[in-house]
């Protein structure tokens, strides 16, 4: 019986917002979400009263879910800015972004040294099919292999940005 009851409160551990109520969704934050469209609204708060902060325009870019409520989620982009979206306009269809200036490697397997098949161009989009043990397995059409989970943005299960922090580019106070 206690032990049922430890893997219960365990189970729903992940599933609490940063100041420790439940989150609305019943999904753990933090999480990653990516956008639906080229066209997505940055708010500064939860709710269409809120004032936009800028347009995403990159429909597949990966988004961490840093905090939620039953309508809107609490959004870490790659460039570490913070805003609100509305639960409609992301999916939990999965993508990584290579945010650097050079390409990264696409490997046959999970190694270093294993034959690169591919490479991906600065700041693009891949699907990701899942990640273990430091490596993620992507997909590009016909194409399959693997990265190093911390190479590039979408893998962290750390939260990348602090959910107290108000709406806004990175820095902003």
């Amino acid at each position: 019986m206690a032990a049922a009851l430890a893997v219960a409160v365990l189970a729903g551990a992940g599933d609490r917002m940063p100041d420790g109520r439940p989150t609305p969704s019943g999904q753990p934050v933090p999480r990653w979400l990516s956008l639906k469209s080229s066209e997505v609204h940055a708010r500064q708060g939860p709710g269409l009263d809120y004032r936009i902060l800028w347009e995403y325009r990159a429909a597949g870019l990966p988004v961490q879910v840093i905090a939620e409520t039953s309508e809107w989620r609490k959004i870490c982009d790659p460039e570490g800015s913070v805003a609100w979206v509305h639960r409609s306009v992301v999916s939990s269809r999965r993508s990584l972004f290579n945010p650097e200036a050079l390409e990264t490697p696409i490997r046959a397997g999970r190694s270093a040294d294993a034959p690169v098949r591919a490479r991906l161009a600065p700041r693009s989009l891949i699907a990701l099919e899942a990640c273990e043990e430091g490596w993620c397995e992507v997909r590009s059409r016909r194409l399959r292999g693997w990265v190093p989970a911390g190479t590039l943005f979408g893998a962290a299960e750390r939260p990348l940005c602090d959910a107290n922090r108000p709406a806004g580019p990175r820095g902003s106070a």
